[in-house]
């Protein structure tokens, strides 16, 4: 099929190789201009560079919605548009231009974690898995059929870094089969259930600010959802930002006021955490490193010299 793909970052770096390495035929390419957003610099192979090595003409737009884009769309009479990480609306007149319309690849298992981040946010809400799904797009965004979909299990120790490299493998094969499907002119694919769909936003410097009144099973994997290279989960010590880098659930139980710096527990210190941190039936946070306003990484039990005092949400 002849193929157009809107596409940015990794995500877009990775399905566009995958169609140049296909039988499919991709004779054009539109991509996001860079960005400083902290979290469009991360995963940031470029789609541009990839297309114009293979002699694609790339086009570049922040929005999909001007007439010039339209007529060299209309121009290049592709079977089908693919698109992945694409961050902004695309018009009905682009996405249903194509013969085939237009397949949506989106890192989630649809109809759960539409939107943004959902790698980030599946880790913090404990999802037994996660993974790609390749769907029709329609007038709702992420909602449209789901033509191909693959799962990994998400580990005990897995962080969102981790997870990126395994769904980032999901891509390719997800992709072509679903490419394969389409041309061979099925077109009866799986409905998504939409009282099941959850839809999230962007990730910002508020979502990554510690709560110890947040269960300490939740907050483990807050810390391991914002792994590097992704800005790490931060709380307050003695007025000071201090960045939390790996932190386990403790051993042990241990009551009083959330937030307070409370034991040594191995290699850890433990904070007291939970909503109910005061009936002394809740595990705490155990930090095992840290990494303090001046970009000093410390162990917590070297950062730690005196047990007492509080970590806050605030300075």
């Amino acid at each position: 099929m002849r193929v157009v793909m809107f596409g940015y970052q990794t995500w877009g770096h990775r399905t566009l190789k995958a169609l140049l390495d296909s039988e499919h035929d991709v004779v054009m390419v539109v991509t996001h201009p860079k960005s400083e957003h902290a979290y469009e610099k991360i995963w940031s192979d470029s789609v541009a560079d990839l297309a114009e090595e293979h002699g694609v003409p790339v086009v570049i737009r922040n929005r999909p919605d001007d007439e010039e884009l339209f007529q060299q769309l209309k121009e290049a009479d592709a079977d089908i548009l693919v698109a992945n990480n694409w961050r902004t609306w695309i018009p009905p007149r682009i996405y249903t231009l194509p013969r085939h319309g237009t397949l949506n690849i989106h890192d989630s298992l649809l109809p759960k974690y539409a939107g943004f981040s959902p790698l980030i946010w599946a880790l913090i809400n404990g999802e037994p898995e996660v993974g790609v799904t390749a769907h029709m797009m329609d007038e709702v965004l992420d909602a449209g059929d789901i033509v191909m979909q693959r799962s990994i299990p998400v580990g005990p120790t897995d962080t969102t870094t981790d997870l990126f490299h395994k769904t980032v493998d999901l891509i390719a094969p997800v992709t072509i089969a679903a490419l394969d499907l389409i041309a061979s002119g099925r077109t009866d694919f799986t409905k998504q259930d939409r009282t099941q769909a959850t839809f999230f936003h962007k990730r910002a410097e508020e979502d990554i600010r510690i709560d110890w009144s947040w269960p300490a099973e939740t907050l483990e994997r807050l810390v391991r959802a914002q792994s590097a290279p992704y800005p790490a989960a931060f709380t307050f010590h003695k007025g000071k930002r201090l960045e939390i880098l790996t932190a386990v659930v403790s051993e042990g139980r241990y009551g009083g006021t959330p937030g307070r710096i409370f034991y040594r527990e191995g290699e850890g210190v433990v904070i007291v955490a939970g909503p109910t941190a005061h009936t002394g039936h809740n595990h705490g946070l155990a930090i095992t490193s840290v990494r303090t306003e001046s970009g000093e990484e410390l162990p917590a039990t070297q950062y730690f010299k005196s047990m007492g005092g509080y970590l806050t949400t605030r300075p």
